[in-house]
Formats: C-alpha cells, sequence, structure tokens
C-alpha cells in the first residue's frame, strides 16, 4: 500500500468515524453533567449497557423503536436516581457506587436475555421497522457527480440514522444549558463550591439529582443507539468499555462540551481505522498485527487517563459528598 491508498483509506474511514462517535457523544456528554454538578460516574458503561438491553427488548416486542427509547431512558434515568441516593443522600463513595452499577448492568441484563428470550445472553434480530434506520435524503443524485462535495454530501452529513443527528445537536444545547441558564450557572457552582450555592438557598441534593437526570436521558441514548441504530440486537457486554472511553474523552476535553465533541471523533476515527487497517501494510512500517490497532483506542485512553497529555482539572467539589451546615 503507497501513501496515497493509505490516505484515501483515512479519509474512507470517516462516515464509520462518525457512527463510532456517536454513543461515545451521548456517554461523554452524561457524564458532563453529573461531573459538573460534583458527581462522579464510573456507572456511565452500567447505564448504557442497561439501556441497550431495555431498547432492544422493548423494540422486540412493540416493533417500535421509540418505545425501545422511552423504555431505554426510564432504565437509566433509575440507575442514575439508584446512584444519587447512595452517593448523595447517603454521602456514599461515588466510585464504588459507579462502579456496582456497572457489574450489576452487566449480570443482570445477560440473566434477564437468558430467562426472556431463551437465545443465550442476547435479545432476537429485530427487523427494520424496530429499529432507527438511515433517513433517506431527498435528493441523493443532486451533487454525487461533484468530486468532494459529493462525497461530503452523502457520506459525511447524510446516510446515517436520526439518532446521528441529535448526538450532534446535544453538543451546542448542552453548551447553552450549561452556560446560559440558570440551571447551569448552579450546576457549574454546585461542583466548585457547594457551600456557596446551599448558603444562597438552593438545595444542592436536588441540583445534583437533576444533573443525574439529564445523566440518565443521555446514557439512555446511547444504549439505544447500540442496540437498535447501530445494531440490530443486544448482546452481552455490546458497550466494550465505551463508557470508560467517554470518561477519557471528557477529562481530554477539561469537561467543556465543544471539545468533548472533537475528543469523541478523534476517538471514533482511531476506531475506525483500526477496524480497516486489520491484515493491511502500512507505508514506511510494513505490516503490523491486527491487535495493535485494535488497541489503539484503549491505548490512547490511558495515556490521556494519566495526565500526558495537558493537565486536566476536575471542578473542585467532584467526589465529595455534600454534608449540610448546621
Amino acid at each position: 500500500m503507497d501513501l496515497w491508498q493509505f490516505l484515501f483509506l483515512l479519509a474512507d474511514a470517516v462516515p464509520s468515524a462518525i457512527r463510532l462517535t456517536v454513543p461515545l457523544l451521548f456517554a461523554a456528554l452524561a457524564g458532563l453533567f453529573a461531573e459538573r454538578s460534583g458527581v462522579f460516574d464510573i456507572g456511565l458503561e452500567g447505564k448504557m449497557l442497561a439501556a441497550a438491553f431495555a431498547a432492544a427488548a422493548v423494540a422486540h416486542v412493540t416493533l417500535s423503536p421509540l418505545a425501545g427509547l422511552a423504555c431505554a431512558i426510564v432504565v437509566s434515568v433509575l440507575l442514575a436516581l439508584l446512584h444519587g441516593f447512595a452517593s448523595i443522600t447517603h454521602r456514599g463513595n461515588q466510585i464504588v457506587s459507579g462502579v456496582a452499577i456497572n457489574f450489576i448492568a452487566s449480570g443482570l441484563t445477560a440473566t434477564l436475555a437468558i430467562a426472556w428470550f431463551k437465545k443465550g445472553p442476547q435479545t432476537p434480530q429485530l427487523p427494520g421497522e424496530a429499529r432507527f434506520g438511515e433517513i433517506a435524503w431527498p435528493f441523493p443524485d443532486l451533487t454525487g457527480d461533484l468530486p468532494v462535495i459529493g462525497w461530503l454530501m452523502s457520506r459525511v452529513l447524510f446516510g446515517h440514522n436520526v439518532l446521528t443527528y441529535v448526538a450532534f445537536l446535544a453538543v451546542p444545547l448542552t453548551w447553552w444549558i450549561i452556560y446560559r441558564t440558570r440551571f447551569g450557572l448552579r450546576l457549574r457552582a454546585v461542583g466548585e463550591n457547594p457551600a456557596a450555592v446551599d448558603t444562597a438557598g438552593v438545595s444542592v441534593a436536588f441540583l445534583r439529582y437533576r444533573a443525574l437526570v439529564c445523566t440518565g436521558v443521555l446514557c439512555g441514548f446511547a444504549g439505544t443507539y447500540l442496540s437498535i441504530a447501530q445494531s440490530s440486537l443486544f448482546v452481552q457486554d455490546m458497550t466494550a468499555g465505551k463508557g470508560y472511553i467517554a470518561l477519557a474523552a471528557l477529562i481530554f476535553a477539561k469537561w467543556r462540551p465543544v471539545p468533548v465533541m472533537f475528543a469523541c471523533l478523534l476517538f471514533g476515527f482511531l476506531d475506525a481505522v483500526s477496524i480497516r487497517m486489520q491484515g493491511m501494510p502500512v507505508p514506511l512500517i510494513g505490516e503490523v498485527p491486527a491487535q495493535v490497532f485494535m488497541a489503539l483506542p484503549y491505548v490512547l485512553t490511558v495515556i490521556l487517563l494519566a495526565g500526558f497529555i495537558g493537565k486536566a482539572i476536575p471542578p473542585k467539589a467532584g467526589g465529595v459528598p455534600y454534608t449540610k451546615e448546621r
């Protein structure tokens, strides 16, 4: 493979990168709401997994992707509230609570799938009408002959399902909520100095619970995308560490919505390239084991979490249970 072929292969990976970015983006924005409020949420993985199972199971029964999405959001929000009950109401360790949710979701989803569907730890294959399919572009041939614009329009901007567009629209919406609303101002304040917020007459616990509800909603979208948009069924542990990668992207982006999007795009692009480069030679290097490319996103996650790429300072009250002064 020469250099030009390699560059064309990288360009061809862009549409796949966008699709692989979507669950990471939903999960990273979910973590942003929780951690901006001062609640560390390691349980993104578990909420995504539970939502993915709920969406696939309900979509299989009702043949409605919207019903699957609604059920996924409900399940994810309930797990988020469980995390809040342990870490906010009872001031438990937030890391332990999040890890416990991951374990519960991993075991419970597989057990319920075996008990309900008798097909092992997975749900049945979903028909097309039970999934979020690609949105048909009304003028597919309008720019097809243009060399660059046609490729951008047909492969990058169009040809995706509705949840893909919702994920990227959630970025400016999150920015507006965090930086331009009273709720966002209080959210940032409670993550930095909850005592000052409490002194102003705002309930710290209620504000953090509201942030966790936002987290649950976004994780519900992430799980739904995995099982009934990107795939057509739920399989055991199908999140495959995406919740942890989303946390790495969140730290890399320093808890800001727009940089979070670009960090998730970077991880999605690396994942897409790792899939396409398996078994193919690299220019100037030659044959590289497929496992090297498969490990790229996870290696970058470790590098980011170790702090080798810049210093990320979390919210000052992050991970610290708040005790109201009497």
